[in-house]
């Protein structure tokens, strides 16, 4: 783990350096489109995290393993936190380039929110039911039926064309100058680096925290 998060730390340095002092800015948007290489890896690791969180629970629902319950729980939990992220960077993007904020027309915003809200949802029916086979079960299932909205709403932003999301890559490669992609690649790496070390991090800890309650449990009982 330490050697992950290093590298995280690396990547997310080199990342920084690339977009203030390497990428050109761009010619309509100015230095305003920057957040563009903060913002979209960030959307993209989200739905990875989303999308592993209910692969794990398949696993759980298929060989009944508690470890796959936890592991699917964190990381939603991760996808949570980088899907905040993605809308708060999204709206300061389309506020700074567009003047806008939000925008309820725009089917792939409002299906980005309705899958955030989704997920939010998760923690509240998990957290109303008492821990064991019972919750992991009910949990697995609800992060299942999420996992269809995934696509949905990736494939809303890719065919969108509006001036929220401009498209940038295309059957023909994408739309940038071999500098910005670089940066955009590197960019992407560091952040999933960096959710893949949070995601070590977390799952770590609740692991060590269940087993010390279950010392606790056995030291206490008569």
């Amino acid at each position: 783990m330490p050697a992950l998060a290093a590298l995280a730390a690396g990547l997310v340095g080199l990342s920084l350096i690339l977009v203030f002092f390497v990428a050109p800015e761009d010619a309509d948007q100015g230095i305003s489109q920057k957040i563009f290489y903060i913002h979209v890896p960030i959307a993209l690791t989200a739905y990875a995290g989303f999308g592993w969180g209910a692969y794990k629970a398949l696993l759980y629902l298929w060989r009944r393993e508690e470890r796959y319950d936890l592991e699917s729980y964190v990381g939603i939990h991760q996808g949570i936190i980088l899907g905040a992220l993605t809308l708060i960077t999204g709206s300061i993007w389309a506020k700074a380039s567009w003047g806008v904020w939000w925008a309820w027309d725009s089917n792939q915003l409002v299906l980005f929110l309705v899958l955030f809200l989704f997920y939010s949802a998760y923690f509240m029916l998990r957290f109303s039911v008492e821990p064991g086979p019972r919750r992991a079960s009910m949990s697995a299932v609800y992060a299942l039926f999420g996992v269809a909205l995934i696509p949905v709403s990736f494939l809303a932003i890719r065919l969108a064309e509006d001036f929220i999301h401009p498209t940038v890559f295309t059957r023909d490669g994408p739309q940038m100058t071999g500098t910005m992609f670089t940066t955009f690649c590197v960019a992407w790496a560091a952040v999933t680096a960096l959710a893949y070390t949070l995601y070590r991090v977390e799952l770590s800890g609740k692991r060590l925290d269940a087993n010390l309650r279950e010392l606790r449990e056995v030291l206490t009982a008569p």
